[in-house]
Order: structure tokens, then C-alpha cells, then sequence
């Protein structure tokens, strides 16, 4: 490890600190040595894959980047970087947590600090659909590109796929997507794919949720690009969830969505969702780095004991991290 990184991370504080310059070194590193986000992908313990039977658990960190700051009544939950951070730091602390789903910006940071040691890490492709934005149906490309995520050792990345029946940008936003599953695969990177039939309402795009609608959803979704062989489902957890998770055998993690309800009555509706044959996780972020009472790390945890994980993951190589575009297993 380079002394500059070496540095940057003995001189940040653990999370806990209000300092508002607590987070000074790491600008300061993005400043004068951007190599940095390379070197601290290249020297990075690996995930040691994911296995059927131990459900995998992501936390989610790209609302940002579409402009989504609101958590609840706070319509500025998110705006902070410096608590985003924090709040990240204690969910990936937490050994039961399998990695993360961020943004670029978000994603260097955490690669900076030392915070994705062991994890997965799954990027954030489309980031152009701006609620509210004329135009939100469609929702370019913006973010991580394959072959970026592949020189970053990742496990995979994420695309959000609105099918606006009532939108014309459908069409290229089906075909974009499907160039993206074709992307990640030749770099043999996993796949996430968020599908949602979705319809414009006012100033404002909305996903309709019905069983019906979702299971449509995923039936045009996982046929995108010239295989799914690596491709995974990221899915809303809805009623009659058994129809939903007949329609695939794709593996598949849960969606957390947009926080409305209590905590821990969130919690409970994924209970049942994760004994569902193909389940194979959650991918969740509001929920749970700013819960009812402000104490992630007890969210995360609650969140944790819902999974079925029987036996822990084996210890990955502290001494050997992956190249770029190796397999999951390999990682």
C-alpha cells in the first residue's frame, strides 16, 4: 500500500466522529493522488463468491446520484456525504454484510477508506432517469461501464429497466440494457437487473407494484441480451411473491424500496420472501442505513438474522486478490 493511502486511512476517524472535517484527508488524497482508487481496487481482499444457500446481503448506495436525497419527511436524508458515509462504514463493518451497490462516486470512497475488504461490490450503471425529470423514462447510461468495474475486480453491475408501455424511450432503454447484460458477461461480471413496469403520473414516473405487473416485468427483463447466464433479478418484494418467484429461476435478491412504514414492520415483510426457492438475498439501502431511531448497525443486524446463511463463507485469500474479470467464485 501506497504511504499516501496508508496515510489517508490511519488519519480518518471511525464513524461517530461530527468533525466536519473528519473526511478532509480523503479529498485531499482524490487531490493530489487519484491513482489511489486504482491501487486501493488492485490491493483489495476478495469476496469468496457467492454459493447457493447462503443468502447474499448488499447494502444499497446509489440513490444519490439520481438526485433520490429523501428518506421519509427528510427530503435531505442523503444530502450529507460525510454521514452517508459514516452510516456505510458501520452496515459494512458488519460480517454478515456481503458488500455493496454504489454509484461511482460513493464506490471510490469506499474503495479509499478501506471499507470493501472481503465484500462484493456491484455498480451502478443508469443513472440519468432524475425523478421528475421530462424525460425519466429514459434513463441512460451514466455510471460504471463493464469494462470500469471489471478493472476494479467487481463482482457485477446494476441497471434499473422502466418498461413505460406509454413512453417511447422504452424501446432504446430495453435495448441499452440489453447491451449492458452483454457488457458485464464478455468481462464474465454478473448481471443485476432491476425491472419495473412503470407508467408516467403527474410530474413523476411510478412503478406499479401488483403481482401481475411485476411478474410481467421480470418475464421480458431477464430475456435481455444474447445470454443470461450470468444475469441475476433485483426484485420488489410484493404480494403473492410465490407467483413472482415462479416466473424465473434467475437468481434473485430483494429490492428494499422506497422507506414508508416503520422499520421493523419492513423487516418482517422480507421474513417470508427470503424462504422463496431462487431467493438468493437482499440489496437494500434506506431502510437500513437510516432506520427508526438512527442505529444502523442494529438494522443491518436485524436484517442479517432474516437471511438463511447456515454456515459461515469461507475466509477469501487476504494475499491474493482477483484480476480483473475473474469469475465470482474466483473472487
Amino acid at each position: 500500500m501506497s504511504t499516501a493511502l496508508d496515510q489517508t486511512r490511519a488519519a480518518i476517524s471511525p464513524p461517530g466522529d461530527d468533525d466536519p472535517r473528519r473526511y478532509e484527508p480523503l479529498t485531499r488524497l482524490r487531490l493530489e493522488h487519484p491513482e489511489a482508487v486504482a491501487e486501493a481496487a488492485a490491493i483489495r481482499r476478495h469476496h469468496p463468491g457467492a454459493r447457493y444457500g447462503r443468502q447474499n446481503f448488499i447494502i444499497a448506495a446509489d440513490h444519490a446520484a439520481r438526485g433520490a436525497l429523501a428518506v421519509k419527511d427528510d427530503l435531505r436524508a442523503m444530502a450529507d456525504r460525510r454521514d452517508l458515509l459514516d452510516r456505510l462504514r458501520i452496515a459494512l463493518a458488519d460480517p454478515a454484510v456481503d458488500g455493496v451497490l454504489a454509484s461511482p462516486d460513493v464506490l471510490d470512497d469506499l474503495l479509499l477508506l478501506g471499507a470493501l475488504e472481503g465484500k462484493q461490490i456491484f455498480g451502478s450503471m443508469n443513472r440519468a432517469g432524475l425523478p421528475g425529470l421530462v424525460n425519466e423514462i429514459d434513463d441512460r447510461f451514466t455510471g460504471h461501464t463493464a469494462a470500469a468495474l471489471a478493472a476494479l475486480g467487481a463482482t457485477g453491475g446494476k441497471m434499473l429497466t422502466r418498461i413505460a408501455f406509454d413512453d417511447a424511450a422504452t424501446t432504446s432503454m430495453l435495448e441499452s440494457t440489453a447491451q449492458a447484460v452483454d457488457g458485464l458477461h464478455a468481462h464474465d461480471l454478473v448481471a443485476m437487473v432491476e425491472p419495473f413496469i412503470s407508467r408516467s403520473s403527474g410530474a413523476r414516473v411510478v412503478n406499479d407494484l401488483s403481482t401481475d405487473a411485476v411478474v410481467q416485468s421480470v418475464a421480458i427483463a431477464q430475456g435481455l441480451g444474447a445470454s443470461s447466464a450470468d444475469t441475476w433479478m433485483k426484485l420488489p418484494v410484493v404480494a403473492e411473491m410465490e407467483r413472482v418467484m415462479a416466473a424465473t429461476t434467475l437468481p434473485t435478491v430483494l429490492l428494499g424500496g422506497e422507506p414508508t412504514g416503520a422499520t421493523d414492520e419492513t423487516l418482517e415483510t422480507w421474513r417470508s420472501a427470503l424462504r422463496l426457492p431462487g431467493v438468493q438475498g437482499l440489496t437494500v439501502g434506506r431502510t437500513l442505513l437510516y432506520p427508526d431511531g438512527g442505529d444502523v448497525a442494529a438494522a443491518v443486524g436485524e436484517a442479517a438474522s432474516l437471511l438463511q446463511n447456515p454456515a459461515a463463507a469461507p475466509a477469501a485469500d487476504a494475499t491474493s486478490p482477483a484480476p480483473a474479470g475473474a469469475k465470482e467464485e474466483d473472487r
